[in-house]
């Protein structure tokens, strides 16, 4: 394995999306304890937030027209992330000052959608700068070890690898934070919320000392960087479909109308792939073929909805796992992803993305099931034939540790192909519309999530802060039929696709 130092300014910006996870467990809490927003809604939140990510898609034409402006790109996201920070740690440190203006509910909601639009300004930057620097060190002339393909998939690992690192250090902080939650007074557990959020404040300096290394490194190295030739024009056409597809996201995400999400989803998904056209026109029909394959795999395995937040209800309500135990949750998943990353490397780096995807689909099907056994109370009886040992928590622990290298691996791969395959004018672009086409699938994911949600209802208990009195009480009854519905989906669907796209002319040779 070899780092080049121009590794490590995209690495800082990929670390600071790592550490952002900090705020995570809080959030769960103080959403499930302090606002009144029922499942469904969460994940139509949660679909909403993922739009903001196409807007990779006119940033990434905007970087590769004004390379030498990118630094600006980052302060304004950070900016946005420490807005977006600052108003959840004001709605927990002073709700009645916060309320006096919105409901948290509000709050909440702007804080979610604001952070992702910060995040996304800096990761468009930070995907340009990978693609730079394997451009670069091509540049140089020096004997190469790896292949070009080996090292864009080398340097997506190191980048999964900075922000599963900054999440196993957040993990670590969260453990430290939520110690002795379970004697803490409700105004005790609140003040480790906002602390836990000053903190966070601070995470938008990880992101800015990346692009000011760059400025440095580049000043004292004598390794030529990679830029655009000066007569080589980009189609502006790309630019103005880009900014009609924003447009249209903010405007008809305004306007409240059946299926609004459903025509927005549609309509993004249209609208990328003319952009997609714009961008493959200069590759010859088995190339445009495999890339359309490949995009495909990849959509729908991302697609595939998850639980909703009712397993978290559930497992905080019924299996009684507190803050202290989500954290170490978290640093178990960080410190294994890690590790799995690391004996996996090889692996990651050769193998072909369509039975990579049959692989992770299997397993993920599969890793419902330990859910499932807890939710018939499973656990009892196996806590009492091992003396307390194989209890909930225990059970939770392996498969958080068997789950958890799962999401990078497959990442890792999908990020190397869109790299080595983007025309050498459309680094960033090309790797924008994708990325943005993978993330449209995660609000695919959301979508139907909620529809999950509509179907099998599942409601956690909500108190009156005020008087005590339980408005709605709780329901896990669906829970069940929810898990076993996730397995059949998460198995069947994503093979069947892919099984057929592999024998048509859409077969993905990567």
């Amino acid at each position: 394995m070899i780092f080049r130092w121009i590794y490590l300014p995209p690495l800082l910006i990929y670390l600071s999306a790592g550490v952002s996870g900090l705020t995570s467990i809080v959030g769960v809490f103080f959403l499930k304890d302090y606002l009144n927003l029922s499942a469904a809604f969460i994940a139509s939140i949660g679909f909403w937030a993922g739009i903001p990510w196409a807007l990779k898609m006119p940033f990434g034409f905007i970087v590769d027209k004004y390379w030498s402006k990118k630094n600006y790109l980052v302060f304004f996201g950070a900016i946005i992330v420490f807005v977006s920070i600052l108003i959840m740690y004001l709605l927990i440190s002073d709700r009645k000052l916060m309320e006096s203006y919105f409901s948290a509910e509000i709050w909440y909601i702007l804080s979610a959608l604001l952070t992702p639009i910060g995040y996304v300004i800096q990761d468009v930057v930070a995907d340009a700068l990978t693609v730079e620097a394997v451009e670069s060190s091509n540049l140089k002339n020096v004997e190469r070890k790896i292949t070009k393909r080996s090292e864009h998939m080398l340097l997506q690992l190191y980048g999964r690898f900075s922000i599963i690192l900054g999440s196993l250090l957040v993990g670590l902080l969260n453990i430290y934070f939520f110690s002795g939650i379970q004697d803490m007074q409700k105004k005790q557990v609140l003040d480790a919320y906002s602390n836990i959020y000053f903190l966070a404040l601070f995470i938008p300096i990880l992101s800015v000392s990346g692009v000011i290394l760059a400025s440095t490194f580049k000043k004292i190295s004598e390794l030529k960087i990679y830029t655009r030739p000066k007569n080589s024009k980009l189609d502006l056409k790309i630019f103005l479909v880009s900014i009609c597809f924003v447009f249209l996201v903010i405007s008809l995400g305004t306007i409240k109308f059946p299926f609004s999400q459903e025509l927005i989803l549609i309509t993004s998904l249209i609208l990328i792939f003319i952009l997609m056209k714009y961008l493959v026109k200069s590759l010859s029909k088995k190339e445009k073929f495999t890339i359309i394959g490949t995009a495909l795999i990849i959509f729908i395995y991302r697609a595939i909805p998850g639980p909703g937040q009712g397993l978290n209800w559930f497992e905080i309500d019924i299996l009684g796992f507190d803050q202290s135990f989500m954290s170490y949750l978290s640093v178990n998943a960080a410190f294994i992803t890690l590790m799995g990353l690391f004996f996996l490397k090889n692996l990651i780096i050769k193998i072909s993305l369509a039975n990579l995807f049959i692989f992770l689909s299997l397993i993920s099907g599969l890793l419902y099931l330990p859910s499932l056994f807890m939710y018939y109370g499973g656990h009892n009886y196996t806590s009492i034939l091992t003396g307390g040992l194989v209890d909930a928590r225990f059970i939770a622990f392996v498969n958080t540790a068997v789950e958890s290298p799962l999401g990078q691996v497959a990442m890792i791969p999908l990020l190397g192909w869109i790299a080595k395959n983007a025309p050498i004018k459309y680094k960033a672009t090309f790797f924008a519309v994708f990325a943005s086409f993978t993330n449209l699938a995660l609000s695919a994911r959301e979508l139907f999530t909620k529809y999950l949600n509509k179907i099998f209802i599942i409601k956690r208990e909500i108190i009156e802060q005020d008087s005590g009195i339980v408005l709605e009480k709780a329901d896990y009854n669906s829970l069940d039929e929810l898990l076993i519905c996730l397995v059949m989906i998460t198995i069947l669907v994503p093979i069947v696709a892919i099984l057929m796209i592999q024998k048509t002319k859409y077969k993905s040779m990567d």
